[in-house]
């Protein structure tokens, strides 16, 4: 078995292991803590069919974006609207968590399997400076799709953040027996996001360390050139997944009882909406929301890099 293991991951060591699991739940924790009320207006915006800007008015537009984002709570307290930003805080740290340990923890893994069984076919096809971003790209692709086993909890949060009465006062375990396999609603959306919007995560970062920063191992980064790097992926993966992102979002935040596939939910966005409405919230999403993946695939990033050579140099001793 071991022998099994070295051949088709020649970098599998525990401490390898041990430090991608680590820094990946470390930056999903970090992640659920700060972020989650800025993921909760996001999510309000983009599934929100009213009309916020009133050209009359500017006070009509700062009513109507208050109930968007505050929904029943825009008329109470500073600190009830606040906390109003906070519904299925459970379910997102779950989320987030296994998304994190998946994605970040995962990618590298698949980085590994790709290099040892098909890197000379990548630097064939490629050349061997654009293979090896090629490679890390693909990985993350691969790891994106794959990411659909974690929806149910994905969209339990979500309805939380935007359709809260489809699940209250029902437990998770009630959840899941009375709606079985319509929890991976929108499974083909989050696939079809996924697959670019990781690519362009993965293969942004790694090409600005390839060709901005000129790194021959990019575990050898610092932490700014990590930053730095981590903000060109971010920003090019929710530019690029926007639009499937927001008929994802919608297509999950409906009742159970009431759903609509994703391609009637597309031609009625087109038709009543228009197409600027497949980029509802990109600008809070750029602002906001990139932050937030730049936040932790830098954090992710940075403690993999830094728990790799530490836990590794460990268990060699």
């Amino acid at each position: 078995m071991n022998n099994m293991q070295d051949s088709q991951f020649p970098n599998f060591k525990y401490g390898i292991v041990a430090a991608r699991v680590i820094g990946s739940t470390t930056a999903g924790i970090l992640e659920v803590l700060i972020f989650h009320p800025v993921d909760t207006v996001t999510k309000r915006l983009m599934t929100s069919t009213l009309n916020v800007r009133n050209d009359r008015e500017v006070s009509q537009s700062i009513e109507n974006l208050s109930k968007v984002i505050f929904r029943e709570s825009y008329e109470h307290t500073i600190l009830q609207r606040y906390t109003s930003l906070f519904p299925g805080l459970a379910f997102a740290a779950g989320y987030k968590i296994l998304q994190k340990i998946y994605r970040f923890g995962g990618q590298p893994m698949m980085k590994d399997y790709l290099s040892n069984n098909y890197r000379q076919k990548f630097y064939f096809y490629f050349g061997d400076r654009h293979g090896k971003t090629i490679l890390h790209a693909t990985a993350g692709s691969l790891i994106g799709i794959g990411e659909v086993i974690l929806l149910p909890l994905d969209v339990l949060r979500i309805r939380a953040q935007t359709n809260p009465t489809a699940i209250r006062g029902r437990g998770i375990m009630r959840i899941v027996k009375t709606e079985g396999t319509s929890l991976y609603r929108g499974a083909s959306w989050t696939a079809a996001r996924n697959a670019p919007g990781s690519f362009a995560l993965f293969g942004g970062s790694a090409a600005f360390k390839e060709y901005v920063f000129h790194l021959e191992n990019y575990n050898d980064a610092t932490f700014p050139q990590i930053f730095l790097s981590s903000i060109a992926g971010a920003s090019a993966s929710v530019m690029i997944a926007q639009p499937l992102d927001v008929i994802k979002t919608r297509v999950q935040s409906q009742a159970f009882e009431d759903p609509l596939c994703g391609i009637t939910i597309l031609r009625k966005l087109l038709v009543e909406e228009g197409s600027r409405a497949l980029f509802k919230g990109l600008i809070t999403k750029l602002s906001v929301v990139g932050p937030k993946l730049v936040f932790s695939f830098s954090i992710a990033q940075y403690l993999i890099a830094y728990l790799e050579k530490s836990l590794v140099q460990t268990q060699e001793r």
